[in-house]
């Protein structure tokens, strides 16, 4: 959707929840991509799952995508799409890194699609299936609240101007 995610959200969630037969009751944790990706969509996702999780008194918990990419897949980097037609890449217990996929040497495991030149390896699971099977692994041990994950600051600038002084 190029638009209106918020408000279809809650929409698109009680579908999915009426077609699996269950109910706000029955869910006992929500688990949430944190990114990289969209930023509107990151943070709307985020900050439902937060909402929801606090209203239901069940913990919420944030899986990144080079996580998702990597459950039960081989041992290799994982690589998602980035502005400017550059990649991140993930190796285990590093931290993601900016490249030009082009220049990329070795395997690695990307999502279906995001580099259609370059041989990827595919992930193992769904990026939603990926999500529900780790923040279910996670459930039970501490977890920090979910919150979007910035590989690189933002585009906008403050604005260079003071703000207009207000009246009282």
């Amino acid at each position: 959707m190029a638009t209106g995610q918020g408000e279809r959200l809650f929409d698109v969630i009680g579908a999915v929840m009426a077609k699996a037969g269950i109910v706000w009751p029955d869910v006992a944790a929500l688990g949430v991509g944190t990114g990289p990706g969209n930023f509107t969509g990151i943070r709307i996702g985020v900050s439902a799952a937060r909402g929801l999780a606090l209203g239901l008194g069940v913990p919420a918990i944030g899986v990144d995508r080079f996580a998702c990419l990597a459950l039960d897949g081989p041992d290799l980097p994982t690589m998602i799409p980035a502005p400017r037609g550059l990649a991140w890449v993930a190796r285990a217990g590093h931290a993601p890194e900016q490249v030009d996929p082009a220049n990329h040497k070795g395997p690695f495991i990307a999502a279906p699609g995001d580099f259609p030149t370059l041989a990827a390896t595919p992930p193992t699971f769904a990026l939603a299936i990926a999500i529900a099977r780790l923040a279910d692994a996670r459930r039970d041990t501490p977890q920090p609240r979910p919150a979007p994950l910035y590989l690189r600051p933002a585009d906008a600038a403050p604005p260079s101007e003071a703000a207009p002084a207000l009246l009282d």
